[in-house]
């Protein structure tokens, strides 16, 4: 099972900034502070910014994302809105989607760098 996952950003100011907004629409806090990395998460960090100033942007198809689950098609719809409104990119609108065992829905972004991030709501859980 996974216990936390991080992603590389270049900026840690801008980056924390965008994600406390967006991860606050699934109800994820900001709940660590450190010089070159920031926790978020309900009761401990689960997702986690690294700061990288020398990297370049993502590749748009490296083929590696992280989905969070939320508990409201809605919740998937406000981390969207709010991602797109704090410079994130579309990579897949709001919307019900098949999955490999099961339908739910979902929405995908590009962060600030490109790292793709996908919201999810399983109807029914």
């Amino acid at each position: 099972m996974i216990d936390h996952v991080s992603v590389a950003v270049s900026n840690l100011k801008d980056s924390a900034d965008f994600y406390t907004k967006v991860l606050g629409e699934l109800g994820l806090d900001r709940l660590v502070d450190r010089e070159n990395t920031v926790g978020f998460g309900k009761k401990y960090p689960e997702f986690w910014i690294n700061e990288r100033p020398e990297m370049s942007d993502q590749a748009r198809e490296t083929g590696s994302h992280i989905c969070l689950r939320t508990g409201s098609s809605e919740r998937v719809t406000c981390f969207y809105e709010t991602a797109l409104a704090h410079g994130a990119a579309c990579e897949g609108k709001p919307g019900p989607r098949l999955g490999a065992m099961t339908s739910y829905f979902g929405a995908f972004i590009l962060d600030l760098d490109g790292n793709k991030i996908e919201a999810v709501h399983f109807p029914g859980s």
